[in-house]
């Protein structure tokens, strides 16, 4: 009786996360550090997010396997997204302060060094999922 060989992609180890998470943190808590929309942190945008792009589009890494068809219930995670761009939008073209955007009310919150640094560290575990993709 013959079984077919399994065979499993293993990841290369700087693509593991016991290697990632503390790589991330590192560029996290430099993040956080830096003013916001400074040229420093600017720059460590553009490095780490061109960087994790240019991963994405090379074929330096193992693709985990798409779902086939989405079910029908994602979609409804859709709606929030689509609620949230509106009202960014509008009160952005409209340059209203007595509605602020989302972000602007956010920006109390990410002038503090760990809430900046937590945002970054997200923002990299998020667009290291994509690129996993």
């Amino acid at each position: 009786m013959d079984r077919p060989e399994l065979v499993a992609e293993v990841d290369r180890a700087w693509a593991r996360p016991v290697v990632l998470t503390p790589v991330f943190a590192l560029i996290s808590l430099v993040g956080g550090a830096l003013p916001s929309f400074s040229l420093r942190a600017n720059l460590l945008v553009l490095g780490a997010g061109g960087a994790l792009f240019w991963l994405g589009m090379s074929s330096a890494l193992p693709r985990r396997p798409a779902p086939a068809r989405l079910p029908r219930r994602a979609a409804w995670w859709l709606l929030p997204l689509l609620l949230f761009g509106v009202v960014e939008g509008a009160t952005f073209l409209n340059g209203s302060y007595a509605y602020p955007t989302l972000s602007r009310l956010a920006d109390p919150i990410l002038e503090h060094y760990w809430a900046r640094a937590a945002g970054y560290f997200g923002w990299l575990w998020a667009f290291w999922a994509m690129v996993r993709r």
